[in-house]
Order: C-alpha cells, then sequence, then structure tokens
C-alpha cells in the first residue's frame, strides 16, 4: 500500500493559504510529501493568474520544476473538464507538452474521454482512469484500455460503501487506487488501506486531518495517510 499525494487541483488560496500554484512551489512541496512518503504527485498547473491550465508552457514548466527537485518522482496531471470543457482541445492539448507527464487521469464520466486516453497512450504518458460511479466501471471494463492503463482511480465523493460498489466491478488485472473528497475522504482511505489498495490525499481532496483539526499543508496530510497504511498493513 502506498500514497500518492494530490497538491493542489482547483483549490483557492482563500480555501488554505498553503495550495502550491507555482512550478515553485509545487516542487518544494513535492520534495516534502517525497520525505513524507508519498511515492507520486498528481498537480494542476496554474497560469500567470493561477487559474488551471492544460497549455503547454504552464505544464512544462511545472512538471519540469519538479523533476529537477524531486528526480525520479513520478509526476501526474489532471484532463479534468473542468480545467478544460471541450474533450477534443484537453487531447489536443497533451500532444504540445515538451515535458510529458509520467500520467495522467482521465475521468470516465467525462464526455469524450476515450480521445483523451488515446492521446496520452500516444504520447507515451501512463493513464490513470478515473471511476466515480459502477457505470464508469462497467465502460471500462467493456473498453479497448482496461489492459493499457496504470491504474484504476476510485474516486468518490461518498463514504467507503460507494468505494467498494465501484471497485469490485473495475477491471480485476489493473491496480487500483482510493481517494474520497471532504469530510468522508479518512473512511474511504482506511477502507482501501484494509483491502491493500494504494491511496492518495493531500489538499486537492482534503483540508483537514483524521481527527478533524486543520492540516497545516499536505505534508500532514501524506503523514497521516502513511499511518494509516502502515496501521493497516
Amino acid at each position: 500500500m502506498a500514497v500518492k499525494a494530490c497538491l493542489n487541483g482547483g483549490r483557492a488560496r482563500s480555501e488554505h493559504p498553503g495550495v502550491p500554484r507555482t512550478p515553485s512551489e509545487l516542487a518544494a512541496a513535492a520534495v516534502a510529501v517525497r520525505r513524507a512518503g508519498a511515492f507520486a504527485v498528481h498537480i494542476h498547473p496554474r497560469d500567470a493568474g493561477g487559474a488551471e491550465t492544460l497549455r503547454a508552457d504552464a505544464c512544462d514548466a511545472a512538471v519540469a520544476a519538479i523533476r529537477r527537485a524531486a528526480r525520479g518522482l513520478p509526476v501526474g496531471l489532471s484532463t479534468a473538464e473542468s480545467i478544460e470543457r471541450d474533450p477534443f482541445a484537453r487531447a489536443a492539448a497533451i500532444k504540445t507538452w515538451r515535458e510529458p507527464p509520467d500520467f495522467v487521469s482521465v475521468n470516465l464520466s467525462e464526455l469524450g474521454w476515450a480521445g483523451i486516453v488515446r492521446a496520452a497512450l500516444r504520447a507515451g504518458i501512463g493513464v490513470e482512469a478515473g471511476l466515480r460511479t459502477e457505470a464508469d466501471a462497467e465502460e471500462l471494463a467493456r473498453s479497448p484500455f482496461g489492459h493499457q492503463i496504470v491504474r484504476v482511480l476510485v474516486e468518490t465523493d461518498g463514504g467507503a460503501q460507494d468505494a467498494r460498489a465501484v471497485a469490485q466491478l473495475a477491471p480485476a488485472s489493473v491496480p487500483q487506487l482510493w481517494h474520497g473528497r471532504g469530510p468522508r475522504t479518512w473512511e474511504v482511505l482506511a477502507s482501501a488501506a484494509a483491502a491493500g489498495h494504494d491511496v492518495r490525499v493531500g489538499l486537492e481532496d482534503v483540508l483537514t486531518l483524521p481527527d478533524g483539526s486543520k492540516a497545516p499543508s499536505n505534508i500532514e496530510l501524506v503523514t497521516a495517510a502513511v499511518r494509516l497504511t502502515a496501521h493497516q498493513s
């Protein structure tokens, strides 16, 4: 069982002052969470105004900064429609990256997901398939991509029961990584760890620690998740 850190997502500084946005801030956060036990990081690069973007200049700068600071640490980017609604534009953006990440996450609940998967695979980038619902899991199982992805992301806004329902329909041969959102995140992570699956945590997903207190930074969230998985192993 391992922990991946999701460093920023679409979080605003008004939600948490420690959300990293610039390449240098993301690089420093990546170094810190690696020391805390994270095996990889997932980031949402930002433009000069702080907005999420898939533009090559911002994505290349963020990935390159992390690789300089934390050599060998796998880096993943989001391809969510919250960043760019047009799926064709998202697929096209992948082709422009000159510092491609190690993997991208692709949400099967979003229109045009298959084209984005194809673009990533053609660029030599690994794919994490994001499954929010049982229908998503069934669609992945029917698709030609089940054996080509790096891992399945079991993503839920609900609790552990919802995660288990999705997970049991995912392709059995593909590794799973679970994560939640908001207050029930730690419930989902505990259930994942008990089942032997990897987990994800960071300021993108949750702002509080298992005891309900506000997390000072990504470091404390990752540290808590590492302890949780160690306790379950």
